[in-house]
């Protein structure tokens, strides 16, 4: 017995249980996949160790290794939630194609069929026989199991999940919604969504990827999502965290760029006590474009942790990353984005820029952005910003009738206005903006403001 099974004894008993019962129904990749991946959770464990440990410096995940967390194997999706219920958690439109995740697994009750038929919008763990061969070839092949214990863990676990396909030459009609909602019918739940992407060349596709709680306990999602856009297409992404304040939350997003690719990426979070956004891209053809945008707000204790890379390994790609946090009380946020210039990647033009806004006089963000260039002829640049409120803006706009709240609530809307304002998706982005209006805080102590 290595020393991660020993420390993790109830993931062991899971594990084993889950490999009895789907050893008849999964294939035999599957479930290699699987024992790869628990292998490498054995030898690795989670990144509890501070020193040494650049990637989880600043984020402490020792509450998650400590916990022990029930994995839901045999909870009927179907019965947790009421379909009328739904539109009450989680952002819902008819007009979308919506497939439906209760505790890990996939509820057909709850979801919508696409009436897109050129695009393919299944479960995983439907979709292996009809499509087979295309999971095969592109599952677990970005979010490499070799990586930390939090990827090999969710593909461990590998149960269910969405799969996503846009054929060569398509571009999708309907918004396609993600819902992963957890419930706390299991005491202190773990789920390890999966979901998989796959554009075809010259294809389009809107996806929404979105995380709910239906429930106010505390529960640990580890999400791992692989994102591969061919030669061509554009992918728009959205991923929405809005979990509970008690819960863990870990995401690893993996997305592969192939020749003239698009991919927009906006990530938005006002939920968990400990969130981690881990999102790297690899744009490997040349004419790859990307822009990753990403709207936190953090308030009490809460703990979010951005860790963003890109990287440029072919000529003229670029790339714009830009991020913002508001962090209220003693709440902290840690940003760590790297962008990574090959050898080969002449005429690449890629910026990145991480601003924080600080409620509180006891909020802390840790900020470290860096660029990494090996090629000579590129245009790249990098800046960080923390601090609070303009005292001269705000003094400017009581003096034309303001009273201090509705200042202060304009001017943070405003900061954060650029972020929301990226959001293609019309009605996705009024409901972000009406959520992030309801969450600014009404007593806040602006340093002294």
């Amino acid at each position: 017995m290595t020393q991660a099974t020993a420390k993790y004894p109830k993931y062991l008993s899971d594990f084993q249980e889950l490999t009895q019962a789907s050893a008849a129904s999964s294939q035999a990749w599957v479930r290699q996949l699987r024992e790869q991946a628990w292998s490498q959770f054995d030898q690795v464990g989670f990144p509890t160790a501070r020193r040494g440990n650049e990637r989880w410096k600043y984020t402490n995940v020792a509450p998650i290794a400590r916990a022990t967390f029930g994995f839901p194997l045999s909870l009927d999706p179907d019965t947790a939630i009421g379909a009328s219920d739904l539109p009450a958690i989680a952002l819902w439109r008819d007009d979308w194609t919506n497939l439906v995740f209760v505790d890990g697994r996939y509820s057909p009750a709850l979801s919508t069929s696409a009436t897109d038929n050129g695009v393919r919008v299944a479960n995983l763990g439907g979709a292996s026989a009809e499509d087979g061969k295309l999971v095969e070839k592109h599952l677990g092949q970005l979010a490499s199991v070799d990586g930390d214990g939090f990827t090999a863990l969710n593909t461990a676990f590998l149960q269910d999940g969405a799969l996503v396909h846009t054929p060569a030459g398509h571009s999708a009609s309907q918004v396609v919604h993600l819902i992963y909602v957890t419930t706390g019918r299991e005491q202190t739940p773990v789920t390890h969504p999966r979901t998989l992407v796959v554009a075809g060349a010259n294809s389009n596709l809107a996806l929404v990827e979105s995380y709910y709680s239906h429930t106010e306990d505390r529960h640990f999602t580890n999400a791992v999502t692989e994102v591969v856009v061919e030669d061509g297409a554009q992918v728009d992404h959205y991923r929405l965290l809005l979990e509970n304040v008690q819960s863990f939350h870990v995401g690893a997003s993996r997305v592969y760029q192939g020749r003239d690719s698009t991919f927009n990426s906006v990530c938005f979070a006002k939920g968990a006590a400990l969130g981690r956004n881990d999102f790297q891209v690899l744009l490997d053809a040349p004419g790859a474009s990307c822009s990753l945008h990403g709207l936190y707000l953090t308030t009490g204790t809460q703990h979010m942790d951005n860790f963003i890379n890109i990287d440029h390994t072919k000529p003229y790609g670029t790339s714009q990353l830009n991020y913002k946090g508001i962090l209220d009380e003693r709440s902290r946020a840690i940003f760590g984005g790297t962008v990574v210039v090959r050898k080969d990647a002449q005429k690449t033009d890629a910026h990145q820029t991480d601003k924080n806004l600080l409620l509180s006089d006891d909020a802390e963000v840790d900020s470290k952005p860096s660029l990494l260039i090996y090629a000579d002829d590129v245009k790249c640049g990098h800046g960080a910003t923390a601090g609070h409120i303009d005292h001269d803006t705000l003094f400017y706009m009581r003096s034309r009738g303001l009273d201090p709240e509705t200042a202060r609530r304009i001017l943070i809307h405003a900061f954060a206005s650029e972020i929301i304002d990226t959001v293609r998706v019309e009605p996705l982005r009024d409901y972000l903006d009406e959520l992030f209006q309801e969450a600014i805080p009404t007593n806040f102590n602006l340093g002294g403001a």
